[in-house]
């Protein structure tokens, strides 16, 4: 655990369920199933992060304490998507024509071992990078007094990183789980957890450490 989170437990404290959130983003087949679109660009990070029992970890976790999960999903792709949008990006672009994660397709499906369960809160679609610009998740917080949000699922330089910038600019309390992201580079991994988020996130943890501090095993706080 890096100096600069370790004085931020100092400073705030650690988490209490009632006002945290755990927000899962993008958890699409498409981007975590083998056979999905969008699997073989960040299949290396993935596997190497063990990306999948992290996730799963962390969500059980957080089901056992009662901690509020969202999903974040992104816009689900349809044939003439931002056909006239003013200012499409490259990226949005690229998922339109590739049809990735596209409504009614199983690649749209989410996967498997991270379906919604009674209690969960299913954010509407997010059409860019941020789980926040055009969707409810603020509000949804707020109904929830929820003001610490954890950030998992993909991709960790994209649309993790947007949504917890937002987040923080909305005045959230941040935490990053590392080895719970993956993107398409490990070079991207670096940017995200290394050089931009300690700009933003008020904790970058691994899922190790935070399910720790969670289970009050490790609390890095001065006594």
């Amino acid at each position: 655990m890096d100096k600069q989170t370790e004085r931020g437990f100092d400073r705030y404290g650690t988490y209490e369920p009632s006002r945290t959130g755990i927000l899962l983003i993008d958890p699409y087949n498409d981007f975590l199933h083998p056979e999905g679109k969008a699997y073989a660009r960040s299949k290396e990070v993935i596997e190497e992060v063990h990306l999948l029992d992290n996730l799963a970890r962390v969500i059980n976790t957080g089901r056992q304490l009662q901690i509020q999960l969202f999903f974040v999903p992104h816009h689900r792709a349809e044939p003439g998507d931002y056909m006239n949008w003013k200012y499409p990006t490259a990226q949005q672009l690229r998922t339109g024509e590739q049809q990735v994660f596209a409504r009614g397709s199983w690649g749209g499906l989410f996967h498997a071992d991270f379906q919604p369960q009674s209690g969960d809160i299913i954010i509407k679609e997010h059409w860019a990078q941020s789980g926040f610009a055009n969707t409810d998740l603020d509000q949804q917080l707020k109904q929830h007094s929820i003001d610490r949000i954890i950030l998992i699922g993909m991709i960790a330089n994209t649309c993790v990183e947007s949504t917890g910038r937002f987040g923080m600019e909305l005045g959230y309390h941040v935490t990053l789980v590392k080895d719970a992201t993956a993107a398409n580079t490990w070079q991207n991994m670096q940017a995200a957890h290394e050089i931009n988020g300690p700009t933003f996130a008020h904790a970058l943890l691994t899922t190790d450490e935070l399910l720790d501090i969670l289970h009050n095993k490790s609390l890095p706080v001065s006594q």
